[in-house]
């Protein structure tokens, strides 16, 4: 077999894929962004008064850390399309495994949504529901930029605390990565409403029907995830010895 169809089919994933057990990770995907959702939308749902962005910051930040804690052995627990997206670029997930993880994502997305309206009183469901929308006088081109840069600064975490050639931060994914969205959402919530996860944003607006700038929590997080996945590969990864010695070979 030659290096180049080696490559060729590490990029795609097709044995992997075509495993039975492939389908435990897809499951541990789509139930994870089930619970984020879930959980993490309903902290935006006002009861008398409305949500504190400590309180929204806190409950998608511990969130997340919970479930990767739990699913991070599983499928690496993304749960966020511009995770996958981003892991793809760095050559740390194939094609098609990235595919079926977002197909995965989306679907837990809008499940979890669709059962926190169910889940809770109709009157406070009907409008909210943890739907992210631009502030005022927020145009689409400053969300982009803003979810742009809030998601690469995730993505970029990711890839850090997750690189097995670096030993110290060994045990600290699931702190540093919760720690990353509490602050994000801590700084831009009344921005963007700090998605950073296009799934996120997907689930609330497919069951509320409600389409507003939705593309903005597309592009944003994608690109943000398409950068720091660029830049990590490039110039941030730890190099074996080999790699560096190799680096300086003129």
């Amino acid at each position: 077999m030659s290096k180049t169809w080696k490559d060729t089919k590490d990029f795609l994933g097709l044995e992997e894929v075509s495993k039975i057990d492939f389908l435990v990770p897809l499951f541990a995907e789509a139930l994870g962004t089930f619970l984020l959702v879930l959980i993490g939308c309903a902290s935006c749902i006002p009861w008398g008064t409305a949500p504190t962005v400590f309180h929204i910051a806190f409950t998608f930040g511990l969130a997340v850390a919970s479930l990767a804690q739990v699913l991070g052995p599983i499928s690496g627990c993304h749960v966020n399309p511009a995770i996958t997206v981003g892991l793809l670029i760095s050559g740390n997930c194939s094609l098609l495994r990235g595919l079926c993880y977002v197909v995965c994502q989306c679907c837990g997305a809008i499940a979890g949504a669709g059962v926190l309206k169910v889940a809770l009183p109709a009157e406070k469901t009907s409008k909210s529901l943890g739907l992210t929308l631009l502030g005022e006088n927020v145009d689409v081109g400053q969300g982009i930029l803003v979810e742009t840069i809030i998601t690469f600064l995730l993505v970029l975490v990711v890839h850090a605390v997750t690189d097995p050639k670096r030993s110290d931060t060994k045990g600290w994914a699931p702190l540093a990565i919760g720690l990353t969205i509490t602050v994000a959402h801590l700084a831009v919530v009344p921005v963007t409403g700090s998605s950073m996860n296009p799934a996120r944003s997907l689930g609330p607006a497919v069951i509320l029907g409600v389409w507003d700038d939705q593309w903005v929590y597309w592009i944003g997080p994608l690109l943000g995830g398409l950068i720091a996945g660029g830049l990590y590969r490039m110039g941030f990864r730890m190099r074996s010895k080999d790699e560096e010695e190799a680096s300086y070979d003129f």
